[in-house]
């Protein structure tokens, strides 16, 4: 597995979504990575990972790799009727 390194911001991110009471960890995070349910390209050479997580909502993962290692820019749940076809 390539490494996986956090920017400051998405350090923060666990922090912020805990404070509104949705709780994820570096685990759910990594298994997005890992096995996601898609992936989508974007600009810049960023990526998005998509899983679901639950009956209503999938957490995204925006990232971008870097020789051997992926950065993960930032993350978010999402609701699963806005991400999904």
């Amino acid at each position: 597995m390539k490494k996986v390194k956090y920017t400051n911001h998405a350090k923060l991110k666990f922090k912020i979504l805990k404070s509104h009471g949705f709780i994820i960890d570096h685990k759910q995070v990594d298994e997005t990575l890992l096995d996601p349910d898609k992936v989508i390209q974007q600009s810049r050479g960023r990526l998005i990972a998509q899983k679901r997580i639950t009956d209503i909502h999938v957490l995204r993962v925006v990232y971008r790799e870097e020789n051997n290692t992926i950065i993960v820019i930032t993350f978010y749940p999402g609701r699963k009727e806005r991400y999904e076809n």
